[in-house]
């Protein structure tokens, strides 16, 4: 115990003497932050690493280029793991009385009209979906030429117009973009531009241009802006962002996790700077056989490796002889479990049905597939019903749409079309990209809907919809170890 003690207050003052910025303003008034800054969360140390040397706060990212005073770090911040958590979110509400730039009823609001943010109340009503769930409104019209049409919508906010419809995400963090396969979750960077594909340069071309695209419909949607920005400004925002790497570097339990002398164990963002990637990197697709290159395939087609994460390994059989070295058992054993239980993975849509399997023997790796990401390495959104009304999550809180195939006349109730928003295809509807998986510890809540509170509440929904079995001792080592990430 009183090396856990030592480790936590090394930690404390560490972070003390940099005087840690956690809100925007605080961080607007620093021309850079260094590298490997430290943020505090509930866990132990987040840190940031830049391929510049710095994190530059200086540049467009950081301005507003808007007319409502937002800018990029209103909603992707570094403390957050160049997101946002919702109980940041309500600190936020509570030290501005709800007035920072991220309150506006554009998108920042439960819903854009018939409301009354003139009073304090009025605006713990109005940004209640932001301050508790970290959701961002994102307003998306029906494709013209939609396999389905919109039959009815429940939205308890208001926002219940049928032709354009109000879906209520999480936004992504925008570091360690290196390794994404599709930009936005239901993918509508990589659409209305260009699919990524393999490029023997990473970042392609690809991911590159529709980062620039991105940062366009964020400047004019988000902050408002009665102009795009300039080419100068779009590429200074991709440039700042393609060279983040961030990751949790210390544990509160375990300490640091890495070595500085043996990078032994590997956690932390700067060994995930160098960390190999490309579009379809361990694609396990290949591992079953299957010949459908519209998928995304390796294209060198080396082999899958259930082997997902390969950062604690060392760990795994240390003696155990004080509370640091069970800690970094437990957090070996998680990664081993995210490596290697058996998982009967049935009725995923953009799976299962894709490959003509009812069902597919795998592990956390089939679909987090990205060595020591976690993401999809190519770009295949699936629908793991995380916004099914049958989940068993609590999505109380979300709009119900009903929507019916013209051809069949199937209907569905959803509360997130997904990916379907953007493509009009039937068979799209629910799907929506997997994220990366490092920074975790800074960005509750959890999936796009911000629907599992918890990691914990995240892992119970997949041994629940999938029956994997996970032990009680395997669920918490399991949060042990993506809070390590």
């Amino acid at each position: 115990m009183k090396t856990v003690i030592k480790l936590v207050l090394l930690a404390v003052t560490v972070l003390a003497s940099f005087g840690i910025a956690v809100n925007q303003t605080a961080i607007a008034q620093r021309p850079f932050l260094p590298n490997l800054f430290p943020f505090v969360n509930s866990s132990g140390i987040l840190q940031t690493f830049h391929l510049t040397g710095s994190v530059d706060l200086s540049g467009p990212f950081f301005q507003s280029l808007g007319t409502n005073g937002r800018s990029c770090a209103s909603c992707h911040l570094p403390d957050q793991a160049w997101s946002i958590s919702a109980d940041s979110v309500q600190d936020r509400f509570v030290a501005t009385q709800g007035r920072d730039p991220i309150f506006r009823t554009n998108d920042g609001s439960n819903c854009d009209h018939s409301i009354d943010v003139s009073t304090l109340e009025g605006r713990k009503r109005a940004y209640s979906l932001l301050t508790s769930r970290g959701l961002i409104r994102i307003a998306v019209p029906v494709p013209q030429n939609a396999e389905f049409e919109v039959v009815r919508v429940n939205n308890p906010y208001g926002c219940d117009e049928m032709n354009v419809l109000s879906m209520y995400r999480r936004p992504l963090p925008s570091t360690n973009l290196r390794f994404i396969s599709a930009v936005m979750w239901d993918g509508r960077e990589s659409s209305g531009t260009q699919k990524i594909t393999y490029e023997s340069q990473n970042p392609g071309s690809i991911l590159i241009e529709n980062l620039k695209h991105q940062s366009i419909g964020a400047t004019v949607g988000h902050a408002q802006a009665t102009a795009t920005p300039t080419p100068q400004q779009q590429q200074e925002i991709v440039d700042f962002e393609l060279g983040l790497f961030t990751a949790q570097s210390f544990d509160f339990g375990a300490g640091w996790l890495f070595d500085r002398v043996t990078s032994n164990p590997t956690g932390g963002p700067t060994a995930l700077a160098s960390q190999k990637f490309f579009i379809g990197i361990n694609d396990p697709i290949d591992a079953l056989g299957v010949n459908r290159p519209d998928l995304g395939f390796n294209p060198f087609h080396d082999g899958f490796t259930p082997e997902t994460f390969t950062l604690f390994g060392t760990w795994l059989n240390l003696p155990q002889t004080n509370v640091v070295s069970r800690a970094r058992a437990s957090i070996a054993r998680g990664e081993r479990l995210f490596n290697t239980k058996s998982i009967n993975i049935f009725g995923v849509s953009g799976l299962n049905d894709e490959l003509g399997f009812s069902v597919i023997p795998g592990t956390c790796g089939t679909c987090h597939d990205s060595p020591n990401v976690g993401n999809h390495s190519f770009p295949t959104p699936l629908d793991i019903g995380v916004g099914d009304l049958a989940s068993s999550l609590n999505l109380s809180y979300l709009p119900t749409i009903e929507l019916r195939n013209k051809i069949t006349g199937r209907v569905i109730q959803t509360t997130d079309p997904g990916r379907a928003l953007i493509t009009g295809k039937w068979s799209d509807i629910g799907k929506v990209k997997g994220p990366i998986l490092r920074g975790l510890a800074a960005r509750a809540p959890y999936f796009h809907n911000g629907s599992a509170a918890t990691l914990l509440d995240a892992i119970e929904f997949y041994d629940r919809r999938f029956g994997i079995g996970f032990t009680t001792q395997d669920k918490a080592d399991l949060v042990a170890f993506l809070n390590t990430l």
